[in-house]
């Protein structure tokens, strides 16, 4: 569906994917459950449009749109710095798992979402991502 902002319209998704410093095993519980709250408010405010968001315990997968005058290593670093300062403040312990002072890795993946690999393929894909919280083994801290 075409979107549009005052100066461009547009029709852009990406999957994007990216991991905890160290591929650490820490989003679980309480903490699961807030990044992705973080990532819809921070979408909310930058208008960007999740359209498909999982947190695994060590990676995440978000399905997303955002305008034309971002670039993805911009909207990438928005959520990442964002989602990474609130969650060290909310969750300070984890800083003593973390001791390079940063939530992620700096590194992430990113596809375009076209004619082979259509957002229903990846829907399909992030949602066989999906963890219910019984389905976790770790405790939050």
């Amino acid at each position: 569906m075409l979107k549009s902002t005052s100066h461009a319209v547009y029709e852009a998704k990406y999957h994007l994917v990216w991991c905890p410093k160290y591929r650490k095993r820490i989003l679980v519980g309480e903490i699961r459950e807030r990044v992705k709250e973080l990532f819809f408010e921070i979408a909310e405010r930058f208008d960007f449009e999740i359209d498909r968001c999982e947190v695994a315990e060590d990676h995440i997968h978000v399905l997303i749109s955002f305008p034309p005058r971002y670039s993805i290593a911009k909207v990438v670093g928005i959520i990442k710095g964002i989602s990474g300062s609130k969650i060290f403040d909310e969750y300070p312990k984890l800083k003593k798992k973390l001791w390079g002072g940063h939530l992620w890795e700096q590194g992430y993946f990113a596809r375009t979402v076209g004619e082979q690999i259509t957002d229903d393929v990846i829907r399909r894909y992030i949602e066989k991502h999906s963890f219910s919280s019984e389905q976790l083994k770790f405790e939050a801290i």
